[in-house]
């Protein structure tokens, strides 16, 4: 079942993705964007940054301990995913080196909230989704789409999002709650990086003339470059 849902959406991805011009972007739903980026901007103006402005940054103190042992924990679970995704994408000596990095985290760092593979064997970690799978394939970014809650995104990372959902294997170990607390820890370590970042997001979000243009064209070059998508060569490894 898993592989017919994933051929079917790269199929309508492959079918739909009408290529930008050189260094645009493609965005037809933009009336539809701008209403859920309106959303966005004033659940992060009345929700998310009252929440976040007492995290003391999530940099030092207790606080900023907490958020960053909740930040590992969160990205230990999703570790697997990634090593599935580096497999996908052919290159087994990122999938190995990310399946020891959750296995040093999850056994040496108290099941995550600690992160020994960094610091002391050098096993960084090399962050990795469905979506830039997609894109190794060949398949092309689509159509902007700004999500509620989520954020900035693609046709092609959304339909990313779905699939990493799909294919993570912490399904096969935890159970529908454990599970859930997993998204739970990642979704507060989300908020850490809010706390972190808030002045350039404030900049953006709520001090530019068109936060909407902003955030899209900021979003955009920064994932463009993430994934290495220069001319018709996709290479996130190249030096």
């Amino acid at each position: 079942m898993t592989r017919w849902i994933i051929l079917a959406l790269t199929a309508g991805l492959a079918a739909c993705a009408a290529p930008p011009e050189p260094g645009g972007i493609h965005d037809p739903l933009e009336p539809a964007n701008r209403r859920v980026h309106a959303f966005n901007r004033g659940l992060d103006a009345h929700v998310v940054r009252p929440l976040t402005s007492g995290m003391g940054g999530g940099g030092s103190g207790a606080g900023g301990a907490v958020l960053a042992g909740i930040g590992n924990f969160g990205s230990n679970l999703g570790q697997p995913g990634k090593a599935v995704n580096h497999l996908l994408q052919g290159r087994p000596e990122p999938a190995i080196r990310t399946g020891l990095r959750f296995l040093v985290n999850t056994s040496l760092g108290l099941g995550g909230f600690l992160d020994p593979a960094t610091a002391d064997f050098a096993l960084p970690e090399l962050d990795t989704d469905f979506g830039q799978t997609l894109a190794v394939w060949g398949v092309g970014e689509g159509a902007y789409l700004e999500l509620p809650v989520l954020g900035p995104s693609t046709l092609r990372d959304t339909a990313g999002r779905l699939v990493d959902l799909v294919i993570d294997p912490m399904h096969v170990v935890l159970n529908r709650d454990e599970y859930l607390i997993g998204l739970g820890m990642r979704a507060v370590s989300k908020a850490g990086d809010r706390a972190r970042f808030g002045d350039s997001v404030d900049s953006v979000l709520h001090e530019s003339a068109d936060s909407y243009a902003q955030t899209r064209l900021i979003w955009t070059q920064h994932r463009r470059h993430e994934l290495g998508e220069q001319g018709d060569e996709i290479d996130p490894y190249a030096e």
